[in-house]
């Protein structure tokens, strides 16, 4: 529903429309200028924080334009009511009121023109398109949120009715509507200029000719392709990085616009083709491997190209279901992590044979710091890393419906001290309320806590100590983000998608700057608050990873989460929500060498023992066992694993190629002798009919 302060609005914007129609009954001016106020002031503010409501209001038949068509009638209804009804002012202000209702027509068509026209039929970054001459984008100002800039240019209109009413003055009402007329046509002929032919992007086949004639000059031998939701994104940005690593020519393939935004600054070109059929036919002749991080229906598009072999490499290793999925066995191979992943699907007999899977490790893993074997502050930092609800009400999806407040509550009091940082999962409460509700309830759990530590003693000592340290790491970090921001999009501001296809050339320079300022960002950000204060992260910065390297032990649930963390070969825990029992250990590889929390969580105990103190570690061999059963071995690094798999399958893509393409020229051949032999005994039966012998 929106934060609270959204809920206020809309129940004051609810309110205002009766308290205007009865305003205007009665008729009370004041009662009138003050409802108008608030129903302008309210649905502003909803509409700058993008509010939930808003679209609830446009499901109801209530949208913007409606708003604003009956105030105005509300305001003519106020006139007849203070006997107006005959005046020259009533008749303009009636007249004035539906020129500017009727502009929205010729307006919107314009502004939605425009925009499907700046439309390409790919999206690209790092794809050289310079001769295609993409003309730049309309003034941000024109076309964003147009229609309600639009139809708030009544505001002069209403405020000039309404200061004449009071006034008497019907010379300040002709100057309103004058004014609203004026802009309003003013803003609607200053579109016009962007539908003109030198101002429109090349057409769909024009684009795709290009983009078709940089495949062919760049020549990819490996595609990563990705499709998902706005809130899935993150399942392909993990694999950039590792794109950028390949000896091969990587390109990244995505389906959906809203991810590209979301990609990081990276050398790897992308483009985006949201349409099945452009896919189907661009030129990926050259590509051997296709990488697929996720198992979506619109993996059919590239899965039936014959020329190149297909690859599931997912998005994390981990004991659910979703990493046996019996989908994987369309793919000619699939790569995991380690030897726990083949045994995984081989007990889960899903149709995916041995001989397609390839132990290849977890390349993304190689920032995670590994476990010196202490805190590395005076107090441990226990990460608390839920998963999310999951597609279905099993309690096993995740913890933080029948623990979560349990483990959060017994860190924050526990005997010794210790950190807590809550990182949920993206995907936290897209699908539950009542999981939306338990994350709420931590957050304020987590918020309280750390302002109670923030009053005692001995942390406000900790916190006078380093707040000269803290100051300088906030301007760090205020700094890096302003930078970050001016290099995040390339191109000049207030460009659309279609110019930043044009100008988004990679610029070494640029990226080695961002992965500095990526990296000094992530160390003032931990310098910024105190080792003593507890935390919640969302969001896509700091990343998991430079959580994994603050923390000291972490609490979560079976997801690929705890697999990666225990490249760390810091002590953890996993909550058995769905109290399994004794046979959880045995059922969830990732749970081996883990310390097994019930729905109460009063093992928690066993966790921070092993934090605080290496002689109490008892599984710490374990975990050094599944890190090497999960994850494979150190040595060759996962990256020289994974450049390895791709060189190799690249090869059998390769050769197999050329294997049919000689089939088929056999085949050419056999078929032309074919030929040949029935022209020749047709040319024989011809002959022997016209022959004198025959006769």
């Amino acid at each position: 529903m929106g934060s609270g302060s959204e809920l206020v609005a809309a129940v004051l914007l609810g309110l205002g429309y009766p308290c205007a129609l009865l305003a205007a009954l009665i008729p009370s001016f004041w009662g009138f200028v003050a409802a108008v106020v608030v129903t302008y002031a309210t649905d502003w503010y909803l509409h700058r924080r993008g509010s939930y409501l808003v679209n609830r209001l446009n499901k109801i038949k209530f949208a913007l334009p409606m708003r604003f068509l009956v105030r105005q009638l509300l305001l003519v209804l106020l006139l007849a009511r203070l006997n107006m009804a005959e005046q020259t002012l009533f008749y303009l202000a009636v007249g004035g009121f539906l020129f500017l209702f009727g502009l929205q027509a010729p307006h919107g068509a314009l502004a939605t023109l425009i925009k499907l026209r700046r439309t390409m039929p790919v999206v690209t970054r790092n794809v050289d398109l310079h001769g295609l001459k993409i003309p730049d984008a309309p003034p941000q100002a024109l076309l964003r949120r147009s229609a309600e800039k639009l139809l708030h240019l009544d505001i002069p209109a209403v405020a000039g009715v309404l200061i004449a009413v009071r006034t008497h003055q019907n010379v300040v009402a002709y100057v309103g509507i004058g004014l609203a007329a004026g802009l309003a046509v003013l803003y609607t002929g200053a579109l016009f200029r962007y539908i003109r032919r030198n101002q429109r992007v090349p057409t769909a086949p024009q684009v795709l000719k290009g983009v078709d004639q940089w495949l062919r000059e760049y020549r990819p031998t490996v595609a990563m392709y990705f499709s998902g939701s706005k809130e899935s994104a993150y399942q392909v940005k993990m694999w950039v990085e590792t794109l950028e690593q390949l000896e091969a020519r990587p390109l990244i393939i995505l389906r959906e616009r809203y991810i590209v935004p979301q990609l990081e600054a990276t050398s790897v070109p992308v483009i985006c083709v949201p349409g099945g059929v452009h896919l189907m036919n661009m030129d990926l002749s050259t590509v051997r491997v296709t990488l697929y991080p996720a198992n979506v229906g619109k993996n059919i598009h590239m899965l039936r190209v014959p020329t190149m072999k297909h690859v599931f490499i997912g998005h994390g290793d981990s004991d659910k279901v979703a990493s046996v999925n019996p989908f994987s066995k369309v793919y000619d191979e699939v790569w995991t992590a380690g030897r726990a992943g083949r045994d995984r699907y081989a007990l889960a007999d899903v149709g995916v044979r041995d001989e397609d899977i390839v132990e290849v490790g977890r390349p993304q893993l190689a920032p995670i710091a590994s476990w010196t074997g202490a805190p590395k502050n005076p107090i441990p930092t226990i990460l608390y890393a839920p998963t999310w609800e999951g597609w279905d009400d099993n309690p096993g999806n995740t913890s933080l419906l029948l623990a979560g407040e349990n483990i959060v509550k017994r860190l924050l009091d526990a005997d010794q001290p210790v950190r807590l940082i809550y990182k949920p999962h993206p995907f936290t409460g897209t699908r539950s309320a009542r999981a939306k509700a338990v994350h709420t309830r931590i957050m304020a759990l987590v918020e309280k806590a750390a302002a109670e530590r923030a009053a005692e003693p001995r942390w406000a000592q900790e916190a006078a100590a380093a707040q000269a340290d803290q100051a300088a790491a906030q301007a760090t970090l205020a700094r890096a983000e302003a930078r970050l921001a001016e290099l995040s999009k390339p191109g000049r501001p207030g460009g659309d998608e279609s110019e930043t296809s044009r100008v988004s050339l990679a610029d070494p320079q640029r990226l080695e700057e961002i992965k500095r300022l990526r990296a000094e960002w992530n160390e003032a950000y931990w310098r910024s608050f105190g080792w003593w204060q507890h935390r919640t992260v969302t969001g896509t910065e700091p990343r998991l990873y430079d959580c994994f390297n603050e923390a000291d032990g972490m609490v979560s649930d079976i997801s690929s989460v705890v697999s990666d963390f225990i490249a760390s070969g810091k002590p953890y825990a996993v909550t058995d929500s769905a109290e399994v029992g004794a046979e959880f250990r045995r059922q969830n590889t990732a749970v081996r060498a883990a310390v097994i929390l019930s729905n109460s969580a009063e093992e928690l105990g066993e966790l921070l023992a092993a934090v605080a103190d290496p002689a109490a570690d008892t599984l710490a061999e374990a975990r050094r066992e599944l890190k090497r059963y999960l994850l494979g071995p150190d040595e060759p690094t996962s990256i020289e694993q994974f450049n390895a798999a791709v060189t190799a399958l690249a090869a059998r893509s390769e050769a197999r190629n050329a294997g049919a393409g000689q089939q088929l020229l056999e085949l050419d051949g056999e078929l032309d002798d074919a030929g040949e032999d029935a022209v020749g005994d047709s040319e024989t039966a011809v002959t022997g009919l016209d022959s004198p012998v025959a006769g």
